[in-house]
């Protein structure tokens, strides 16, 4: 598969990195990965394709991630081990060599001197890392985000230390509501000259284009999709556009106007 795809991609997209660090955060399930630094030019909101050297046939494809930053550190990737494929990640360690398609799709598309409202469901929290970092302007950035586990699993300390944030865990039906309301009021704050960039799992994403609906607010929704190949020829990202035609999410998305894909 991975000679496949790489038949379809500008070789120059891809590359073998070694790993410099694997950090844990928290806890062993929450896992802080850097590569060496490609030197990409590349957009928050945009991802990579990651495919460990030393793997065979199982697992199979490689896996999608957000590209969190590139500084000079390297190649920052953040995830939480559901399955085979992060659980090998996870065990990766320095001078690893880790295969790396990227920067692939598009990105969030934003003026420096407009407000926005970043909002962040778990591991969405991970493309707004870089894009704090690198905002010209972060007193016109404010992050809300909502997560189920322990904070110290995600990279949230190191932002709100830039910018304007919160943070709401989500444990009951109780807490959810109350991140609803707590999102409903500054979507509609921002709704008559900002922008609300959002990046999470479907059901958060849904929520927020609601809200965004409702209040009339200009919004870009990050999705968090099964990818094999990552540049649109395995159809396996397909989404439903709101127009009914299919969207496929790596090379199309993974970011999209709320209005344009149904959640």
């Amino acid at each position: 598969m991975v000679m496949a795809v790489q038949g379809l991609i500008d070789m120059s997209m891809c590359t073998s990195l070694p790993v410099v660090a694997l950090n844990r955060l928290g806890s062993d399930r929450f896992v802080h990965l850097i590569l060496q630094s490609p030197g990409w030019k590349w957009i928050p909101g945009q991802f990579v394709m990651l495919r460990p050297s030393s793997w065979s046939q199982d697992p199979f494809g490689a896996r999608p991630f957000s590209i969190a930053d590139i500084d000079e550190q390297g190649l920052h990737v953040y995830f939480q081990v559901v399955g085979q494929g992060t659980e090998y990640l996870s065990g990766l360690g320095p001078g690893d060599r880790v295969r790396v398609w990227g920067p692939l799709g598009r990105g969030f598309s934003y003026e420096e001197d407009k407000a926005l409202l970043l909002l962040a469901g778990g591991m969405g929290l991970a493309p707004f890392v870089g894009l704090i970092r690198t905002h010209p302007k972060p007193i016109n950035l404010e992050l809300i985000f909502g997560h189920r586990q322990d904070i110290a699993g995600y990279p949230f300390q190191r932002l709100e230390q830039q910018t304007l944030a919160w943070s709401f865990q989500d444990r009951t039906e109780e807490d959810l509501l109350e991140l609803k309301r707590v999102l409903g009021l500054k979507i509609r704050g921002y709704a008559p000259e900002g922008e609300v960039l959002a990046c999470g799992p479907r059901p958060f994403l849904k929520m927020v284009k609601g809200l965004s609906a409702e209040f009339v607010a200009r919004t870009q929704v990050s999705l968090e999709t099964v990818m094999m190949c990552g540049v649109g020829a395995c159809l396996g990202c397909v989404v439903p556009g709101e127009n009914k035609a299919n969207l496929k999410a790596c090379s199309q998305g993974p970011v999209f106007r709320a209005e344009e894909v149904r959640l």
